[in-house]
């Protein structure tokens, strides 16, 4: 008997296949792409990491994996050196869930996204979190010294193709969801935390200042 963790079979409906041949199915990368990836941050890298304000952090570790937003003004991921990256923390849900994968596999990846540019910086590497006093105060936000902080050991760095923000017209006026359309913040916590009569829109009404001014 399947357990509700496990993958279904194929779509057709038979017994799950076999797996599929990558290297048939794929070419390998061209010279140039493999000739592109480098194991350290040289002067491109560091100019669109300069005005980068955005990207997922993977972490992983027995229990599962996870991935996580993190923005900022521009340049809140500063470059210590060719091989080394930081960037703080600051306040979300407290599941720390990063932090807590770091503890036990310190293997981490960042995706990059730059709004209204059509190319992903990906940094894959080993990471630790660190509460050294100059690092934090280098990382000093908003007037505020984050508790904790990030430095990513860089193993690899690379550009990574846009076609996928093509694809999803990501930067695409017409493509934003109508807030309508969808259920409030509010209205989800009611129903996923069972908070029986609570009162959405002072929930929505919290979540709407929270995200905007609690920052720091």
């Amino acid at each position: 008997m399947r357990g509700e963790n496990d993958l279904p079979d194929d779509v057709s409906g038979g017994e799950r296949c076999a797996a599929p041949d990558l290297g048939a199915l794929y070419a390998p990368p061209s010279p140039m792409i493999q000739k592109a990836t480098l194991n350290r941050i040289v002067a491109q890298h560091e100019a669109y990491l300069r005005v980068a304000t955005f990207f997922c952090f993977a972490t992983g570790r027995a229990g599962g994996l996870d991935a996580s937003p993190r923005g900022g003004p521009a340049g809140f991921v500063q470059v210590i050196d060719p091989h080394h990256v930081a960037f703080a923390d600051w306040p979300g849900n407290n599941r720390i869930e990063s932090m807590r994968n770091l503890e036990e596999d310190d293997r981490a990846a960042m995706l990059f996204l730059f709004p209204g540019l059509e190319v992903f910086l990906r940094i894959n590497g080993r990471a630790r979190v660190s509460v050294d006093p100059a690092l934090r105060d280098r990382l000093t936000e908003g007037g505020r010294r984050p508790k904790a902080a990030t430095l990513v050991a860089v193993e690899e760095v690379l550009f990574h193709c846009g076609k996928a923000i093509n694809r999803a017209g990501l930067w695409s006026e017409a493509a934003r969801v109508d807030r309508k359309a969808l259920p409030t913040v509010g209205q989800v916590l009611v129903a996923l935390a069972e908070l029986g009569d609570a009162d959405v829109a002072a929930l929505d009404a919290h979540y709407e200042h929270s995200v905007r001014h609690d920052l720091y």
